[in-house]
């Protein structure tokens, strides 16, 4: 269910913060710069929800409610021990019966993913949007955080001596990719992680998100 931003496509040339600025042609090759700060998501097949009238029912004449989290945003503190991340979204939503006022509450997740796979935290919060008589849409604006350990974050010194050493022309490894060995991709895994914010979804509403 997890949309994947692979993270080794963010670590290609990869090089120490404060070495380069983003984007920089070097001696080396073209760099990037890596940070402690998660990036920042919404999961595959949960960025939006359906509600059905009765439940039980798919039909869209019984479609009840459909809402989706948009302008995803985040601030992040890269200081301390721990690196705090503070995520903002919208959540619009848009109803068929518009008769009469009504509030509905739709839960929602932020989850701190390790190495693309490993869920190591995950929080359950609620938003609440609502609809006055003869309103169709609705919306607003929701929050979490997130909280990541710098030193798991952070890549060993004999790792980013690995990943930024300048190879020359000509040389024996010069073509030679430092993240096709396994355990330079391997640290660099451990060393990134995501935030990533979607709608908590009962497995009904997650296997219509996948399958419609």
């Amino acid at each position: 269910m997890i949309a994947r931003k692979t993270a080794l496509s963010v670590a290609l040339a990869l090089i120490c913060s404060g070495c380069a600025k983003t984007g920089e042609i070097t001696l080396g090759g073209i760099t990037a710069i890596r940070t402690a700060c998660p990036t920042v998501a919404v999961p595959a097949a949960t960025g939006d929800v359906t509600l059905f009238s009765p439940e039980s029912s798919q039909d869209q004449n019984a479609l009840d409610l459909t809402a989706l989290i948009t302008n995803v945003r985040s601030t992040c503190a890269d200081v301390g021990e721990n690196v705090q991340t503070a995520v903002t979204f919208d959540v619009r939503a848009l109803r068929t019966d518009t008769q009469a006022a009504r509030n509905v509450v739709l839960p929602y997740f932020i989850t701190v993913v390790q190495g693309g796979t490993a869920v190591v935290a995950k929080r359950i919060g609620r938003i609440e949007l609502h609809f006055d008589a003869g309103q169709a849409r609705s919306s607003t604006t929701g929050q979490a955080s997130a909280s990541v350990l710098r030193s798991a974050a952070t890549l060993s010194p004999e790792m980013r001596k690995t990943l930024t050493r300048v190879r020359k022309a000509g040389g024996e490894d010069a073509a030679v990719d430092p993240l096709s060995r396994p355990e330079v991709r391997q640290a660099v895994l451990r060393a990134t992680f995501e935030a990533l914010v979607g709608f908590q979804l009962t497995d009904a509403q997650l296997k219509y998100n996948a399958t419609r």
